[in-house]
């Protein structure tokens, strides 16, 4: 438990924001408020009990440091992480403490491992991004179901999503993305990140029941492109999408989502199942929960607990399967997710 640590939220008044706040208090941390819009930052502190509230802009270093003075950690929930990401983690070594992202961005994580992974390293400085429902999750499900295999052929990464009300933040944070491929398209063959202007394949992904099988979008590539092989030998990660969620995000008429219980939860339900092959075997591992955004909040929280209280197996820039125990994190989840088969 947090036993009165003090966590920094940077971005805690968005959405995924105040799910992160909310589980620090649950957990027994003490959250900061920060982010660029002071006033925001006041309404949430009114809400949360006379909260710290520290206001800070990316382009001033100096506020960052004061935002994160005295903190044990930090959590980055501010997109576009294109953005955000590269001064609050700098801010963060600065101070001397973890930090963690709920990144989705792809070339914004790539960022990450790509300019912090040998300086993070030979500080003993630990920054984990994408600790989030995109990124974090599929890669803890991966990681869980390779069991003792050391390499696979392939890893499918398969979101049967009952809708997606996307945030303001993530239709924000897709334009960044867009703007940054040129309007092309990513995928994971090879070994490496592929860019191209292929059409998405529509195929039928045989999900476990009760959801049974569902036409998705093939090659809808998200986050776990970049933390799944960020460690594991896999030449192969396809990422796939409902039909129906995929419609969502690319309406721009579909609204925001809506608290549909008293935790603030959507109604909206999610199965992620995980499926790695190798030679003629395969290996697979099922999540099921409700609402992508709220369990974003309980997979930051864990991390960071697991970080301060020294349950990692490495330092420097690492996705959540690599740092953590992930069948025994997948298990601390419990109370947000269902495993089946558990790993």
């Amino acid at each position: 438990m947090g036993s009165g640590l003090t966590v920094a939220v940077y971005g805690a008044y968005g959405h995924t924001g105040r799910f992160v706040v909310a589980q620090l208090r649950d957990r027994g941390f003490v959250p900061v408020l920060s982010g660029r819009d002071a006033g925001k930052l006041k309404g949430l502190a009114a809400s949360e009990s006379g909260a710290e509230v520290r206001p800070a802009s990316v382009d001033d270093p100096a506020a960052l440091d004061r935002a994160l003075a005295g903190a044990a950690a930090v959590i980055n929930c501010a997109g576009p992480f294109a953005t955000t990401a590269a001064p609050v983690i700098e801010a963060a070594l600065r101070a001397g403490i973890p930090y963690v992202d709920v990144a989705a961005e792809i070339e914004a994580n790539v960022d990450t491992f790509t300019h912090f992974t040998d300086r993070a390293r030979a500080a003993g400085a630990v920054i984990v991004p994408a600790m989030a429902f995109y990124g974090g999750l599929g890669d803890l499900l991966t990681t869980a179901a390779m069991g003792d295999w050391t390499t696979a052929d392939e890893v499918h990464v398969a979101y049967g999503l009952s809708s997606w009300h996307p945030t303001t933040g993530t239709r924000v944070a897709g334009a960044v993305s867009g703007r940054r491929r040129d309007g092309r398209r990513v995928r994971y063959r090879n070994g490496g990140l592929e860019y191209h202007h292929d059409d998405l394949p529509t195929l039928e992904w045989p999900f476990p029941e009760p959801m049974g099988p569902r036409a998705v979008i093939g090659e809808f590539t998200m986050a776990d492109v970049v933390t799944v092989p960020s460690h594991l030998p896999v030449p192969e990660v396809r990422t796939y999408m409902t039909v129906e969620a995929a419609g969502d995000l690319s309406d721009p008429d579909t609204p925001a989502p809506a608290a549909a219980d008293e935790r603030g939860r959507s109604a909206q339900t999610f199965l992620v199942d995980v499926v790695v092959r190798s030679g003629g075997s395969q290996r697979r591992a099922v999540a099921s929960g409700q609402d992508i955004y709220a369990v974003t909040a309980p997979l930051a929280v864990e991390a960071v607990d697991r970080i301060l209280t020294g349950r990692t197996r490495t330092v420097g820039v690492a996705s959540a399967g690599e740092i953590f125990d992930a069948p025994d994190f997948l298990r601390a989840l419990s109370p947000h997710i269902t495993l089946e088969p558990r790993p």
